[in-house]
C-alpha cells in the first residue's frame, strides 16, 4: 500500500488545534520551495604567524590558559604544519606553566606521536615527566603517580641521553625512587607493627631489591633483621645484618641490628644461598662498584 502525506490544508488543521501556525515553518518545509536555505558564513582564518605571536603576547602577560587557546588555535587551523608543530609544543608549555598538569600530558602526547623525531621531541619528553613528577603525592596517598614520573624520566634519559634535560631528570629520577621506596617502609612498617612478618618482609625485599641506592635501604635491612629474627630464621637475619654493615658500617641501623642479633646470641654472617645475599652481589655490589 503506498505511503500517503497529509496536505498542506490538513497539516494547518493539526497545528492549528496544536495551538501552532505555519509562520516560522516554511525554512523547514520540503514543499516550500521559496523556503530560505542556510548558508553558512564562511570565516577566514586568522593568520598563522599573528595567532603564534598573541599566544606569546599572553604568555609574557602570565595569561597561560588564554595562550594555550590561542596555540591550540594554530593545530586546529593549520593542522600538519611547521606552525601546527609549534603551536602543539607551546600549548603543552602553556598548560604546564598554568599548573594543568594533565592538559600539558596530552598535549606531549600528541606531540610525540606527531613529531618523534623533531629537535623538540626531548623538550616535549620532558613537559610530559615534569607534569607528572609535579603531581607527585605525599608518600602516605597512592603512588601512581610516582610511578608515571618515574617511567617518564627513565624514558627521557634513555632516548634522548645527551639532551640538556638528562641532567636533571637523572636527578628527579633518584627522587622519585625515593619517594616510592618511602611508601613501601611506611606499608612495611605497619606490617611489621601488625606482626605481619611475610608480608612485611616482602616491602623491606622490594626497597632492597629496586631501590637499593636510596636514603631508605639501611632501615630496610635493619627491618629485615627485626622480621626474620621473630620468625626464628636466624640465617637470613644474620645474612641482613652483614650486608648492612658492609655497606653502612657506621649506621646506627647497623648498630640495632647487631645489638639484636646478640640478644640471640649471634653475630652478622653471610649466607650464600640467602635470596639477600644474591641480591647484594647481583644488585648492589654492582651499583657500588659503577659509582
Amino acid at each position: 500500500m503506498p505511503l500517503t502525506f497529509p496536505t498542506r490544508g490538513a497539516m494547518a488543521a493539526v497545528l492549528l488545534s496544536l495551538g501552532l501556525g505555519l509562520g516560522g515553518c516554511d525554512a523547514l518545509d520540503p514543499t516550500n520551495l521559496f523556503a530560505e536555505k542556510y548558508k553558512p558564513e564562511a570565516v577566514p582564518d586568522t593568520p598563522a604567524d599573528k595567532l603564534y605571536s598573541e599566544g606569546l603576547a599572553k604568555m609574557e602577560d602570565k595569561d597561560y590558559e588564554n595562550a594555550a587557546k590561542q596555540f591550540e588555535q594554530l593545530d586546529k587551523q593549520y593542522t600538519y604544519s611547521d606552525w601546527s608543530r609549534k603551536g602543539l609544543l607551546m600549548t603543552a608549555y602553556a598548560n604546564y606553566e598554568s599548573a594543568k598538569y594533565d592538559d600539558a600530558i596530552t598535549a606531549s602526547k600528541r606531540y610525540l606521536q606527531r613529531h618523534p623525531a623533531s629537535k623538540d621531541a626531548a623538550y616535549a619528553q620532558y613537559l610530559m615527566a615534569m607534569s607528572q613528577y609535579k603531581q607527585i603525592p605525599d608518600v602516605t596517598r597512592d603512588q601512581e603517580r610516582s610511578e608515571r614520573a618515574l617511567v617518564a624520566l627513565q624514558e627521557l634519559v634513555q632516548k634522548y641521553p645527551t639532551s640538556e634535560y638528562a641532567a636533571d631528570a637523572k636527578a628527579k629520577i633518584q627522587i622519585t625512587r625515593d619517594q616510592l621506596a618511602g611508601k613501601e617502609m611506611e606499608v612495611g612498617r605497619y606490617y611489621l607493627q601488625k606482626r605481619a612478618f611475610p608480608a612485611a618482609i616482602n616491602r623491606f625485599r622490594d626497597v632492597v631489591s629496586k631501590y637499593q641506592t636510596t636514603r631508605h635501604a639501611e632501615e630496610a635491612l635493619e627491618r629485615l633483621v627485626e622480621a626474620y629474627m621473630a620468625l626464628g630464621l636466624t640465617a637470613e637475619a644474620q645474612t641482613a645484618a652483614a650486608v648492612l654493615g658492609h655497606n653502612f658500617p657506621d649506621s646506627p641501623w647497623y648498630q640495632d641490628a647487631y645489638k639484636l642479633l646478640q640478644t640471640g646470641g649471634l653475630e652478622p654472617r653471610e649466607e650464600k644461598s640467602s635470596w639477600l645475599s644474591k641480591i647484594y652481589r647481583g644488585v648492589i655490589g654492582r651499583t657500588a662498584a659503577a659509582e
